[in-house]
């Protein structure tokens, strides 16, 4: 079975990012077979949240919600919802309005929650500068962090989604002389070269996928927003589970060592959700192992 490309493919010059809740006494089966059939992979992609395969009467292994990690400093929310829509384009209207008929196929029985316009800035770099996804898995690589394998007919080409929407505190971070900037990322904000004296809490000290075990690698697909006065980093990381984000999460938030990532100097998630991404069958999303 193949993934929904756009979880490989590279980010695109516009993106809208759709929650929707579900409401347990409408029958969602063909609000989800609807919206299979119009989402290609490609330009939308379908996330399934936990709560859509409890109200069908499905175990899916692997599939949870958000972690609370009551520990975690500073706090990680968590706003799980039902369903998630990812969807990627050239044009901003023409997303807004693909999503409000993605948003009628989906009703009665999902309510959209919050809506997310993202976008790539420069050469895929965060609102602070730097440059996001460095380390990347690439090509076979990617496939292995991101793609479910080997479990079987309508989970082997799926893949498993962590989104936080991080805000940034601007005026702090402008404030910050330009080494302490880099000291937070580990990295150098022109070059982008890592950083071999980097404090520990660094990010990419906090998040070096080889140096858990397992390794955590994910694929990161995280875009700016922009919202009013409000701006930040759409996160977005796809896995084969969502064990090697949550493994990163953990030690950023100083659950390992005790040690917190810098960028909570600046940043922090106002949101978190988990969601299964099904393998394609044909043109349109594989709801098989839903039983739908």
């Amino acid at each position: 079975m193949k993934p929904q490309s756009a979880i490989l493919d590279a980010i695109p010059d516009h993106a809208r990012h759709l929650f929707f809740d579900l409401d347990p006494a409408d029958d969602s089966r063909a609000a989800l077979r609807a919206l299979a059939t119009a989402c290609d992979g490609k330009s939308a992609v379908m996330g399934i949240g936990v709560k859509v395969a409890e109200v069908l009467g499905v175990d899916m292994a692997g599939l949870r919600g958000f972690p609370v990690l009551p520990d975690a400093r500073p706090p990680i929310p968590a706003t799980q919802h039902a369903l998630w829509l990812w969807l990627r384009g050239n044009e901003p209207g023409e997303l807004l309005l693909r999503g409000h008929a993605l948003q009628a196929m989906a009703a009665p029985a999902f309510t959209q929650a919050q809506a997310i316009d993202s976008f790539r800035y420069r050469d895929s770099r965060d609102l602070t500068g730097y440059e996001d996804g460095t380390e990347n898995p690439k090509d076979e690589a990617a496939v292995e962090a991101a793609i479910a394998q080997g479990q079987g007919r309508g989970i082997d080409g799926s893949s498993f989604a962590a989104i936080q929407q991080w805000l940034h505190d601007f005026p702090v971070f402008d404030a910050l002389p330009r080494a302490q900037q880099n000291n937070c990322f580990g990295r150098d904000r022109d070059s982008n070269e890592e950083l071999g004296d980097a404090p520990e809490s660094a990010h990419v000290k906090r998040t070096a996928q080889e140096d858990f075990d397992p390794e955590a690698f994910v694929v990161r697909r995280s875009m700016p927003w922009v919202a009013g006065v409000d701006a930040g980093l759409l996160f977005l990381a796809f896995g084969k589970s969502f064990d090697a984000f949550e493994a990163q999460l953990r030690r950023m938030t100083g659950h390992d060592d005790g040690i917190s990532d810098a960028l909570f100097h600046f940043t922090r998630p106002l949101t978190g959700g988990y969601y299964w991404c099904p393998p394609m069958a044909g043109n349109a999303v594989d709801l098989s192992a839903l039983g739908v």
